[in-house]
């Protein structure tokens, strides 16, 4: 049997990446899983296939969604016990003199405001003895040029970690955050020239980048049932980033 056999998961942003590799080891382990998708329906398509879990369209950033994406994961799964808050933006101009409005509000939007509205569901709608992950960012704690604002994003992610953990404590449910470092997505691929791509593995203690498999096996522990006494902690998992 495997380690989440009977839970019932719902993971924001599954449709590729780290959210894919999360969708994948939570079904290999057993979940039941409910993921969301903002664009990509051929991806997620592709995902639904090949892991059995079903994937349903929702943007993050608009309230309105996010409650139609809890209530059709419980019309398809029934409570739910593990939510991951995985759905993340990245936007090329981040250096604070060429960073728009409007890049500030949507990486705000998805990133922060994304993970506080569906946390809110969760403080309502989870079982006791549940638990939520949400995916930060080593950025928060080393800070790059043209990164403020994803950062910034992050940083808010955390402090919702610590305090959804106080809240929700009284019930059994633990709320912990993980921080991927360099990790070999196409949102990093994006984001990065390749001689900065091999910087990032050679400053690496274990001499490459992560991989979503990676990130998704801390998830997977948080998610799982030896996990209980771990709460309201943000777990760096960045193969010793330098």
């Amino acid at each position: 049997m495997g380690a989440l056999n009977g839970r019932k998961a719902l993971v924001t942003g599954g449709s590729r990446g780290i959210g894919r590799a999360i969708v994948e080891r939570l079904t290999g382990d057993g979940a039941d899983v409910v993921f969301g998708y903002r664009q990509d329906k051929e991806a997620a398509d592709e995902v639904a296939a090949a892991t059995g879990a079903h994937a349903l369209r929702a943007d993050v950033a608009v309230a309105a969604e996010v409650g139609d994406l809890f209530r059709e994961a419980e019309s398809l799964l029934g409570p739910l016990d593990v939510l991951v808050n995985n759905a993340a933006v990245w936007l090329p101009r981040g250096r604070l003199s060429e960073a728009s409005e409007d890049d500030f509000d949507t990486m705000m939007a998805v990133n922060a405001k994304g993970t506080f509205l569906a946390l809110q569901h969760a403080a309502e709608r989870l079982q006791d003895g549940g638990r939520v992950v949400n995916l930060s960012s080593v950025s928060v704690r080393r800070p790059t040029p043209g990164n403020a604002v994803y950062a910034a994003s992050k940083a808010a992610v955390e402090q919702f970690t610590a305090v959804a953990a106080l809240e929700l404590g009284a019930r059994g449910i633990t709320v912990n955050c993980v921080a991927p470092g360099a990790t070999d997505t196409a949102m990093l691929r994006e984001s990065l020239p390749p001689r900065l791509l091999a910087r990032a593995a050679r400053n690496t203690i274990l001499g490459r980048l992560g991989t979503g498999e990676d990130i998704a096996g801390v998830v997977a522990f948080l998610a799982g049932p030896d996990s209980g006494w771990i709460t309201g902690q943000t777990i760096s998992a960045t193969g010793g980033l330098l």
